[in-house]
């Protein structure tokens, strides 16, 4: 939190950024102002296209979003002005206990006094400010804590007391907000309808058995995201597994397709839907919330404690 005013050369690189944000008019964004709403899902555009971000930080940055009620772009501009998003060689950021001048440390540069009343991590255990995923809920749960998302200025202040540590973390958000809408596949159809509404569902917490607002299991969240395309599935993970019609091995992906997991195509324990290329949007298990994920294509290959089974595509019915 307490990195370096921009070298010229950092300076340098910042002005077209500023330049998008200032024609976006979105250097007030969230705080007073002009400003447009940031919040465009991440993870439902391609993770590597994303101004650059690393799509592992690109699926933390959303899920910790979601989790805190942060925009996510706010989260990667934070990163990138620490850390460049994880891609800074700097050993502060990078090297497990090294710290800067100031003594901050990790992708999201957090003081150690700072990190001992807002570090969190959303494993379990103990947290770590060189971990990413600990490093970006961390951050999150501060911004929280100091009035995100209404007072996004002045939590993004009390991250680094510099009004122009603010502007700049705003004008990298704001390019990623246009990037990612840039990117964003166009799914039209039943399955559009089905990929807006689960995705609008994020943050949501998992409940078992759930299938409203409230809470939703992983084929409750499936269910009631047809429904709104006006698509009719059974209830559980297995029934929309049979239910079909199944996709061939080899057959590309879609927004909208369904995803199955479990150990066998009999015991089929989760589902998920596919928003882009590896990723899926899914309700995934007690303590968790609505979120997007990554998951393997390959018939067979392991995901977590399951394998993954294959697809269906409801809107072809």
């Amino acid at each position: 939190m307490k990195r370096a005013l921009l070298s010229s050369c950092a300076l340098a690189a910042l002005l077209p950024v500023l330049f998008i944000a200032a024609a976006l008019g979105v250097l007030g964004v969230l705080g007073g102002g002009a400003g447009v709403s940031l919040g465009q899902p991440a993870a439902d555009v391609d993770v590597e296209q994303v101004a650059g971000i690393p799509g592992e930080y690109l699926r933390l940055f959303e899920a910790a979003g979601a989790r805190y009620g942060i925009p996510w772009e706010v989260l990667a501009g934070i990163g990138k002005v620490e850390c460049d998003d994880g891609q800074d060689p700097d050993p502060a950021c990078t090297r497990e206990g090294a710290v800067n001048n100031a003594g901050a440390g990790g992708p999201m540069q957090f003081l150690a006094s700072t990190w001992a009343s807002y570090g969190v991590s959303p494993n379990g255990g103990r947290p770590d400010r060189w971990n990413p995923a600990d490093a970006i809920y961390s951050a999150a749960n501060y911004l929280r804590a100091n009035g995100a998302p209404s007072e996004i200025r002045r939590a993004i202040f009390a991250y680094n007391h510099s009004n122009a540590y603010v502007e700049e973390v705003l004008s990298w958000a704001a390019t990623y907000e246009h990037e990612a809408e840039s990117a964003t596949p166009q799914t039209g159809g039943a399955a559009g309808v089905a990929v807006a509404f689960a995705l609008a569902q994020r943050g949501v917490p998992y409940v078992w058995g759930g299938e409203s607002p409230s809470g939703y299991d992983c084929s409750g969240l499936v269910q009631a995201s047809y429904r709104a395309a006006g698509i009719s599935l059974p209830r559980t993970a297995q029934e929309q597994f049979d239910a079909g019609p199944h996709l061939p091995a080899t057959a590309p992906l879609q927004p909208g397709d369904l995803v199955f997991f479990g150990s066998s195509t009999s015991n089929v324990t989760h589902v998920g839907i596919v928003v882009a290329a590896g990723e899926m949007v899914d309700a995934p298990h007690t303590g968790t919330v609505v979120q997007t994920e990554s998951f393997p294509t390959t018939i067979g290959a392991r995901w977590g404690e399951d394998v993954y089974l294959g697809a269906t595509r409801p809107a072809a019915k």
